[in-house]
């Protein structure tokens, strides 16, 4: 199968409005048809993100920059962290606060330009996947390479899980470093005999010198081995990150805070508001059904009033035709 030709699908299709993704798909899949079986099937199995890894995805085909940003960010952070500078991962912290409202905003915009509104819980699933990113290399190379399918989330102390995160692994480039104790891959290794014979050496150097190196094994001891940071360690720099999470948690709920008496206000005036439109059309009602009936009265008057205008000219009418006739009868 050309693997090459299924990464340029999948950046193509990955990168399409959300509403898109599954005709697109499908299509695709027909149009490879000619380069075997191993691709359509391939293609067809392209798994449709979730709104959320979606609206990532958008960034990364629109706004890079802004992830960049976010990349860099997490270098800095980590660098923090390995060094156990607490002062600085806080003020990294805060620049992380900043830098995801403005990255969540911005795959708000790119969504709506892309037809979708972004919701409070996808909104808040991509401000965690960004967050992740900050957090691990890998996640960081999932997040910019457009494939994402599912959402991440980092605890900041352990490595994100990227497990299925992606359409396409293989067309991740790996990201996470060797840690310090592992072996190079490409260092030379010495033969059984001679690392054997090598070490009879050094163990007989050793008792023969053992008082002359003394002070050199002494100083070697004293120099700090660079060593991955201890399960303390790595906690106490979580404990930093939680605390100023912690301190954010504390400003958001106090504005949701003051954001609900707002509108426990605004639905206080609201339902008073509402009781006196009801009352007013209550009143309005009844003077309605009021004037109905004066209405039916008057109308009742009016007809009975115009039967007896009607019967009056008829009176009238007749009693002229008397007049008329007695004149006749005198002449």
């Amino acid at each position: 199968m050309d693997d090459k030709a299924l990464a340029a699908i999948a950046f193509e299709l990955y990168a399409l409005p959300f509403e898109e993704f599954v005709a697109a798909r499908t299509a695709a899949a027909k149009a490879s048809a000619g380069s075997g079986k191993e691709l359509p099937a391939a293609v067809k199995a392209l798994p449709k993100p979730s709104a959320a890894a979606w609206a990532v995805n958008m960034l990364a085909s629109h706004e890079p920059g802004v992830l960049a940003q976010l990349a860099e960010l997490g270098q800095r952070m980590r660098a923090a962290q390995a060094s156990l500078d607490a002062a600085a991962l806080r003020e990294l912290a805060r620049e992380r606060r900043t830098l995801l409202g403005i990255a969540v905003d911005t795959a708000r915009a790119v969504a709506e330009r892309q037809g979708r509104t972004i919701s409070a819980t996808i909104a808040a699933d991509v401000e965690r996947t960004l967050q992740a990113m900050t957090a691990d290399e890998g996640a960081t190379a999932a997040v910019q390479s457009g494939l994402l399918v599912q959402t991440l989330s980092a605890d900041g102390v352990d490595t994100v899980e990227l497990d299925g995160v992606v359409a396409l692994p293989a067309a991740v480039p790996a990201q996470r470093t060797t840690p310090p104790s592992a072996t190079p891959p490409d260092s030379p290794k010495q033969p059984p005999a001679a690392a054997a014979g090598q070490e009879e050496r050094t163990t007989a150097e050793r008792g023969a010198r053992r008082p002359a190196d003394q002070p050199r094994l002494k100083a070697v001891r004293e120099t700090p081995r660079a060593a991955s940071p201890s399960a303390l360690e790595k906690a106490s720099t979580a404990l930093g990150e939680a605390q100023a999470a912690e301190a954010e948690s504390a400003r958001l709920a106090a504005d949701r805070q003051r954001q609900l008496a707002d509108t426990e206000a605004e639905v206080s005036d609201l339902t008073r508001e509402t009781r006196e439109l009801r009352d007013m059309l209550r009143a309005a009602e009844e003077q309605l059904d009021s004037a109905r009936k004066s209405l039916g009265t008057a109308a009742a008057e009016a007809k009975q009033a115009a039967r007896a205008a009607d019967k009056a000219k008829r009176s009238a009418m007749l009693a002229q035709e008397r007049v008329l006739r007695l004149g006749n009868t005198r002449d």
